[in-house]
């Protein structure tokens, strides 16, 4: 044989041996990375949906006919918390929206991202909110997935423009059976009384 047709049956040959590598690695991992963690898969589940870009919200339309509470900040940002729900995974989904009342574009905080360095190198987030249960004297925070990725809307637009709303939501380890109302903490607003469904 010539020496250019060896070197193209080399070419072939390393080719083919790279392709059976790469199936055979991805045989052996299985399904690694396609299988969420529990927590993931529910925050997937839950996620609300925004019609504004970034905002980092689900597929689903949350219900927004009812409110539990309506918190303000200084700014004229309203938060407000449209549902509390237990699922049967232990966990406690808060849905709610927050919408800009003022006549400015309001810039979002990095606070909301909470004081966890881990956490705020992950982009922006509601991180920094939480539950509080006063009569059983527990603080909750919001969870994690094990990259250290908080479970709440993320990647929003940081300019909230006048008029805007965004629909959010946190998701925290469910308090016991018998706790049925919490008071949600955020930065910059007044805390707000909920009921748990």
């Amino acid at each position: 044989m010539s020496n250019p047709h060896m070197r193209t049956m080399r070419r072939v040959g390393g080719a083919a041996a790279l392709a059976a590598t790469l199936a055979l690695s991805m045989t052996a991992c299985g399904n690694d990375g396609g299988e969420k963690p529990k927590d993931v898969a529910s925050q997937a589940s839950t996620a609300p949906s925004e019609s504004d870009k970034g905002n980092g919200g689900g597929e689903n339309v949350p219900d927004t006919s009812t409110v539990l509470a309506t918190s303000k900040n200084d700014a004229g940002i309203d938060m407000v918390i449209n549902s509390a729900k237990r699922d049967s995974g232990g966990f406690l989904t808060v849905v709610g929206q927050f919408k800009n009342t003022s006549s400015t574009t309001y810039s979002v905080p990095t606070a909301w991202n909470g004081k966890e360095v881990a956490v705020s190198l992950k982009g922006r987030s509601l991180a920094d909110m939480t539950l509080v249960d006063s009569a059983g004297k527990k603080r909750y925070y919001v969870l994690r997935d094990t990259d250290n990725r908080p479970l709440t809307t993320i990647d929003y637009n940081v300019f909230f423009k006048a008029g805007q709303t965004m629909t959010f939501f946190a998701q925290f380890p469910a308090p016991p059976d018998t706790t049925t109302k919490v008071d949600v903490l955020f930065n910059g607003f007044v805390p707000a009384s909920i009921e748990i469904s």
